[in-house]
């Protein structure tokens, strides 16, 4: 039987797990992932809540715990922001999705930007962020690139949305959406965003 009190506690899942034959679970759901979909399908509301956000808290405890993160935002300044000195897009790098951001300002009342929101909301603004850094852009351009990490957590979505400003009225030319499936970033639309908050 599922012990929740133990599941919910770190020293929970250093235990030894024989006795409770995870063995099997583990290699069904190895050998063919749609398994899960099997498993999920005959579980009560309150335990498929409750495997859904222990499956999302692991994803993120290995994506925190996994790599040199200083490294790989210092390797993502050299080699992920364009011409244009705006990020390119997303992409996974062992645990984490790498988030380029960047706006780039010619005056105060003008610039170019292109950041990401991750299930709606800003990136810089959601709870799923681990680590981001800003540094000012170089050369004479004035503005900011930033590099942000992300679990890889199944299911999350992320709007790569591209804007400009003109007279200090914002709009937003490009939306692309990006799904976590299966542990791999998929392009899934375009699509409008709103420009609110994006400054």
């Amino acid at each position: 039987m599922f012990d929740s009190s133990e599941a919910s506690h770190p020293a929970g899942r250093l235990r030894p797990m024989a006795n409770r034959r995870y063995g099997t679970i583990v290699k069904h759901l190895t050998d063919d992932p749609d398994t899960a979909v099997e498993l999920a399908a005959k579980l009560n509301d309150e335990v498929l809540h409750h495997l859904a956000e222990a499956l999302h808290d692991e994803a993120r405890h290995r994506a925190i715990a996994a790599g040199d993160h200083a490294a790989l935002i210092a390797a993502a300044f050299e080699s992920s922001f364009g011409r244009d000195g705006l990020g390119v897009d997303p992409w996974i790098e062992g645990q984490v999705i790498v988030c380029p951001g960047a706006m780039v300002a010619k005056s105060r009342t003008n610039h170019r930007c292109r950041f990401i929101s991750v299930d709606d909301v800003w990136i810089w603004e959601s709870a799923e962020l681990i680590e981001e850094e800003k540094r000012s852009n170089p050369g004479t351009d004035d503005g900011f690139r930033a590099v942000a990490l992300l679990p890889v957590v199944n299911g999350m979505t992320l709007d790569v949305v591209s804007g400009r400003a003109r007279g200090g009225q914002h709009s937003v030319d490009k939306a692309t959406s990006y799904a976590v499936r299966r542990g791999k970033l998929v392009e899934v639309s375009q699509r409008n965003v709103s420009s609110r908050g994006m400054q």
